[in-house]
């Protein structure tokens, strides 16, 4: 059974919610988008379906400040506003009959920084992490090949503008203010508290959040961890292929929590 509702955050601003109610509930997993993504995205639905189908609650939104039902603009996102509204989602679900604890956190890009900085924050809350393709921290990120080149010109004029690939015709604005929140996080002093089952996937021509990073998580993950590089595939998973291959890694995973 689906259910969209509209709940507000911390600032006033609606989000848009979609639970997927699993008849025989064995777990209850909060599944996120990146940067300018929104719910009904081709991997997001990958995510969602993966744990649906392995009998779980599944809860999607859309965070303030993309391109998806919620409110906001995007060219206002930042990271902290990402996580703040994944902790005003799970806080809601808090007084729902069906909310479930320990809970499993799957997400994407940026919303991949923000679900693991939710489970370094409250471990004991966590029952297993997908943080895939994820920024693993600001100062990373900002010195990428994927940045590298607009950093400058983003930081003179203040502005960051692409085209979104997800939903064509839709030109995406970024203020600085951006990357100035960004900078402030990093996952790895604190990556140690993640003992719960991580899994990491990356595509291997990722420039945004590339295998090194991965890697660099990785190795310093304390506890029961897999990291899957995708051949051919970037930082979004779009291709057919890809996302079979993705879904896979994500059935087997689990199946085996």
């Amino acid at each position: 059974m689906e259910e969209k509702i509209f709940i507000n955050n911390r600032r006033g601003q609606k989000i848009s919610v979609l639970i997927e109610k699993s008849e025989n509930q064995r777990g209850l997993v909060f599944v996120m988008h990146g940067l300018g993504g929104f719910k009904e995205q081709p991997h997001i639905l990958l995510y969602a379906k993966a744990f649906f189908e392995n009998d779980y609650t599944v809860v999607r939104f859309d965070t303030t400040n993309s391109i998806g039902e919620s409110g906001g603009a995007y060219e206002d996102a930042t990271a902290t506003n990402y996580y703040e509204d994944l902790e005003d989602v799970i806080e809601w679900t808090e007084s729902q009959s069906w909310y479930q604890e320990p809970f499993c956190l799957a997400s994407h890009s940026l919303g991949g920084m923000c679900i693991a900085l939710y489970a370094e924050r409250y471990p004991e809350k966590v029952k297993a992490l997908a943080p895939t393709s994820t920024v693993v921290s600001g100062k990373l990120s900002m010195d990428t090949h994927a940045y590298r080149d607009d950093v400058r010109e983003w930081k003179k004029t203040g502005w960051l503008v692409q085209p979104s690939t997800s939903k064509p015709g839709v030109i995406k604005r970024l203020k600085w203010s951006h990357m100035e929140d960004r900078l402030k996080y990093d996952l790895v002093p604190n990556v140690h508290t993640l003992t719960m089952p991580v899994l990491l996937i990356v595509g291997e021509e990722d420039l945004s959040t590339p295998p090194e990073h991965q890697r660099l998580l990785y190795e310093n993950l304390p506890g029961r961890k897999e990291l899957h590089i995708i051949a051919g595939a970037r930082h979004t998973f779009r291709e057919k292929r890809h996302l079979e291959e993705v879904s896979k890694i994500f059935n087997q995973w689990i199946k085996s929590l």
